[in-house]
């Protein structure tokens, strides 16, 4: 089978979805591989890095025209799609409960399609899991981001001229981004205290040295691994818990995300105002709506000298560590869908199930 790996043409996009060295692996199994040209330039990977590893250099309407299987990052453009042939594969985080339109014109031009972002929370995809791997970068990068907004350090420090105390940090979200921003803030010697609605994460949050700042949570337990929207009563209980350490808190980091819902509000106005002048917030929700009222997208609001960055789960600032774990995700995913045959196809398998979004022209998961 032959695999192809275009580029990503999404504004401020930096990775790509396979690496030399993932290249060099594929070609061991058997796969043949077709790179669009620069695919990998901005994730400081050349053509002739690709072209050493095995890989073939085409230009994009080759690689649709040559390929079996097209793996991307992103969700294909319209013109992309368009290029498309009935019986190929599609490898991408489509979000198809957020793009049914590109649903719809995926499985009208006859293809499989699987998506990266729906694979199950279980043990046997953890090596598969992009939104682990990705979002692993994305909570260390919010908290350099929030190092470099801040006017203080983080660390305790005992000089002639006195003591600096901590900085105090506060993180809403307890996945793997939340708990990488965790570790990364203790590292740098902050005073960290954390939040979420999944009472499991308590026992995570407090092995990385942090206080859990614990809300009554009864029937707001996770499922499959993924926070659900909380109801009123719980956002208010919340509120009422974590308002004293958002006053105090140098740097707050919110990662809170529902599939295919807007993010949910953590951080009203009114609390915000109360916020202490040059404290800084890290908004990783933005592009779903924002876990703070004041977010606004790749833009920094300042309210009363608080500073609150809206910006995305993307770790496209490390882009060639970033491109390097996806690559290995799509090759453990991969070969795990196939064997000596082609593709198994094994419908009723919880993997393949989860995150075979069309098959053969025909939507499965809507």
């Amino acid at each position: 089978m032959v695999i192809g790996i275009i580029n990503e043409v999404k504004k401020g996009e930096r990775r790509v979805a396979i690496t030399p060295s993932i290249v060099k692996s594929f070609i061991e199994k058997g796969f043949d591989c077709l790179i669009e040209k620069d695919a990998g330039e901005a994730a400081q990977f050349k053509n002739s890095d690709y072209k050493k590893a095995g890989g073939q250099i085409k230009n994009q309407n080759e690689v649709f025209d040559q390929a079996d299987i097209i793996v991307k990052i992103n969700p294909l453009k319209k013109d992309e799609i368009e290029l498309l042939k009935k019986g190929q594969i599609v490898i991408s985080k489509l979000y198809h409960l957020s793009n049914p339109d590109k649903i719809e014109a995926l499985a009208a031009k006859g293809v499989s399609a699987f998506s990266m972002d729906a694979m199950p929370r279980i043990s046997r995809a953890q090596d598969m899991d992009v939104l682990s791997s990705q979002n692993n970068l994305a909570g260390y990068k919010a908290v350099i981001r929030g190092a470099y907004e801040m006017t203080k350090i983080f660390p305790l420090m005992m000089t002639a001229a006195g003591t600096i105390t901590p900085s105090r940090v506060l993180i809403f979200g307890v996945g793997v981004a939340g708990l990488q921003a965790i570790a990364t803030a203790k590292r740098l010697g902050a005073i960290v205290e954390a939040t979420d609605i999944r009472s499991e994460t308590k026992e995570q949050v407090e092995s990385l040295g942090a206080k859990f700042i614990s809300v009554d949570n009864k029937g707001e337990e996770s499922k499959g691994g993924y926070a659900k929207e909380a109801s009123k009563e719980y956002e208010e209980k919340q509120k009422a818990a974590v308002t004293e350490s958002l006053i105090k808190a140098d740097l707050v980091i919110t990662t809170a995300l529902i599939p295919g819902r807007k993010a949910p509000t953590l951080i009203t106005k009114d609390q915000v105002d109360q916020m202490k002048s040059g404290a800084v917030i890290i908004d990783l929700a933005a592009g779903q709506g924002g876990n703070c009222e004041y977010s606004k997208l790749n833009q920094i609001v300042d309210v009363n000298g608080v500073k609150v960055i809206g910006t995305i789960m993307s770790p496209e600032s490390v882009s060639t560590n970033a491109s390097e774990l996806f690559g290995k995700n799509i090759y453990n995913f991969l070969t795990h869908l196939v064997d000596e045959n082609g593709f198994k196809w094994e419908l009723d398998e919880e993997i393949t199930d989860g995150t075979l979004i069309i098959h053969e022209g025909k939507i499965r998961h809507n």
